[in-house]
């Protein structure tokens, strides 16, 4: 039987000896995605934990550094931008959805967050706000709500309660204020869900569902400012009342409450709060949730306006539907198989030109 010659072992790496396994690959953490700045915000700002769940939750979304975007307007969570890692804007007052509509139908690979504020978002960029959700961007948008305008130094704002006492509004505010999750259905956004600063844990887990959402999802982050509206949610966070004052919100389950003694029933369009311990209703009368319902979670959204009622957190509607940037493209595409590619200068020079002398 001729000799058969010798098997080569294919050569090891410099550095590598039989036996070892290579070098440990990089790991990314919260640490990669936090910038060199100087966190500035008012030591005990709520903005820090937002901040913090974001950096812990970006590692795993598996999202390269390099494709993520965080674009803000004006207002104290605006700074978010300059502390994140990755590409950002600190754009002006109320024009962050619009700043990144423009990214978005330009570069829809990105992966695109607004982070703004109750003021920057619903007063000036009120407008804004509103068409960006109803085209259905496929983007993130956070909205810190603390009730007050606390960059410009405790103004009301137009998410303050009836009666808020403030340095615009010395005899109390008249004005009714804003539901964040009420206009966002109503302006036609495809995900809608809240949550708190202080539960990083359910807050973490409100801005993975929305990650995973194609198109506009509308996250409102009840956030304590500290200085100029302290424990405006505290009701909502700390353990004495969070039980008996909050309801979190499962699609498929029955919307119960305070440890399981109590539940949220319908009668007719109107929720009513009731006690399973006094025998007169059920489990089985709770409303079981539904978050692909636009009506339910109308219905929903309005209890928070209501101080008999627990304040509803979690997703409140979900629904798919082609993304903006999806329908923009396409249209791009159909158009120039027919018409062949544009020409900007035809364009400019087209009908409906004038001469001035």
């Amino acid at each position: 039987m001729p000799k058969l010659p010798p098997v080569k072992k294919p050569a090891l790496p410099p550095g590598r000896r039989p036996g070892k396994p290579g070098p440990p690959k990089a790991r990314i953490d919260r640490k990669a995605f936090a910038s060199d700045q100087d966190v500035r915000w008012c030591p005990g700002c709520g903005d820090y934990a937002i901040l913090a769940s974001v950096q812990r939750l970006m590692p795993q979304l598996e999202v390269k550094r390099e494709n993520v975007v965080f674009i803000s307007g004006i207002g104290c969570s605006s700074r978010f931008p300059y502390y994140m890692n990755t590409y950002g804007m600190h754009s002006i007052h109320g024009r962050a959805p619009t700043m990144a509509t423009g990214l978005k139908a330009s570069r829809p690979d990105l992966d695109v967050w607004v982070v703004t504020g109750d003021g920057d978002a619903l007063s000036i960029g009120g407008n804004h706000l509103i068409h960006v959700l109803r085209r259905n961007v496929n983007l993130q948008i956070l909205l810190f709500n603390n009730q007050i305008y606390g960059l410009t130094k405790g103004q009301y704002s137009p998410t303050s309660e009836i009666g808020k006492v403030t340095k615009s509004s010395p005899f109390g505010s008249i004005a009714p204020p804003f539901n964040p999750l009420s206009l966002a259905l109503g302006a036609s956004a495809s995900f809608v869900a809240r949550t708190a600063d202080r539960d990083t844990k359910h807050l973490i887990q409100i801005l993975r569902r929305a990650h995973t959402h194609r198109g506009s999802a509308f996250i409102e982050i009840y956030q304590n400012c500290n200085i100029y509206n302290d424990g405006a949610f505290f009701e909502f966070t700390e353990k004495a009342t969070k039980a008996d004052r909050t309801i979190y919100l499962e699609h498929g389950k029955p919307m119960l409450f305070a440890k399981g003694t109590k539940g949220v029933r319908l009668d007719g369009f109107k929720p009513i709060v009731f006690d399973l311990d006094a025998g007169h209703f059920s489990v089985e009368d709770a409303i079981v949730y539904d978050e692909n319902s636009l009506e339910l979670s109308g219905i929903v959204s309005r209890m928070s306006q209501r101080p008999d009622m627990p304040c509803p957190f979690g997703v409140l509607f979900s629904e798919e539907r082609p993304t903006y940037e999806q329908l923009l493209q396409e249209q791009i595409a159909t158009v120039t198989a027919k018409r062949g590619p544009g020409d900007l200068d035809t364009l400019l020079h087209a009908a409906d030109t004038w001469t001035i002398s």
